[in-house]
Order: C-alpha cells, then structure tokens, then sequence
C-alpha cells in the first residue's frame, strides 16, 4: 500500500509545541549521541531555551508539522555561536526530525525555511556540529552548503563510549571577505 503524502507547514515554534518538543528533543537524549544531553527534560526545564528562539532575529526556531493531524514532524533552530559580542554575526543550527519522519525530506523543508528567514538578518556564518557517525546529518549540511572545517576527536562521552564531533561552516550574507575588509579601511 503506497504511503500517503503528508502535507507540512513549518511556522515559528511556540509555547504549545513545548510539550511536544521536549518529547522530541528527549528521544535523542535517550536513544543516541546525536546530543551529548544525558538526562531527560521536563518543559519546564526546556521552557527558556524556547523563549531564546524569537519569531524574529537572528535566533530562530521553527516546527513542521503534519497539516492534518497536527504533530510536529522536527524542527530547526539558529542560536548563539558563542556568547562574546564578537561572535553576535554567527550563530550555530541544528535540525532535529521525529523518528517517524527521517528520510521524508524534512530537515530539508525545515533547512530550506531557517535559511530563508535568516537571510535579512546580519549574520556571517552559521555552524553546525555533528556527532560521528551521523552520513545524513553531514549529507544534508553538504547540500545547504556547508563545508567540513575539522573534527574534535573524542570530545563527549556518552553511553560509556568517547564520540567524535565534525563541524561545518556555510558562509551567510551578501558580504564577500573582500568587500568586508575594504569597507574596513
């Protein structure tokens, strides 16, 4: 029997998709070193890293979501690179996709959404680190354009094992390096 097509909408995450992403979110805290969280959430405990994605700015979260039945099917987040004031033009992202929908194209939908919202703001770079083993993860940084800048080896141990973390750099903003050097002098 052929699968039925699921139609998505992605929209700014909000506080009654909290529940639901905590659930998320808890499921690769669990079940993978995808995150180097160890323990569940509550919402609660997840409440202000929810109130930290804006509708608007530089630090976003957005949700997708199944039109008909209404469950968040992954979202995306841009945040803080770092916290220093000369770090403000970067940000780091992640994707993260319910179980059920990995592998229907919606890191991609979710991807495709945050960079464009995030295209007026005044960013330079994005980030993004990812736990090795993770060929999808890397795959789909890949196609939006990120490039493999190194590898911290063995930097978080995680069901008694050390894992590897890869990070990627996609360079964000109408500036060229050139043209931001010589508005400089």
């Amino acid at each position: 029997m052929p699968q039925q097509r699921t139609e998505v909408q992605v929209s700014a995450g909000t506080e009654a998709d909290l529940e639901a992403l905590t659930e998320l979110y808890n499921h690769y805290v669990r079940e993978t070193a995808i995150t180097f969280d160890t323990a569940a959430f509550t919402p609660e405990q997840r409440r202000p890293w929810l109130h930290s994605h804006p509708e608007d700015g530089p630090h976003r979260l957005l949700v997708a979501r199944d039109v008909r039945s209404a469950l968040i099917l992954g979202y995306a987040t841009s945040g803080p690179f770092r916290p220093k004031a000369s770090y403000s033009t970067s940000v780091e992202v992640s994707v993260y996709c319910a179980p059920e929908a990995a592998g229907r194209g919606i890191g991609t939908l979710l991807y495709t959404s945050l960079f464009e919202a995030l295209d007026g703001e005044d960013l330079h770079r994005a980030y993004a680190g990812i736990a090795l083993p993770n060929e999808a993860s890397a795959r789909l940084h890949t196609r939006f354009g990120f490039r493999h800048v190194g590898t911290y080896e063995q930097v978080g141990r995680k069901f008694g094992k050390y894992w590897d973390v890869a990070w990627y750099e996609k360079k964000l903003g109408r500036l060229d390096d050139e043209a931001a050097v010589s508005r400089s002098d």
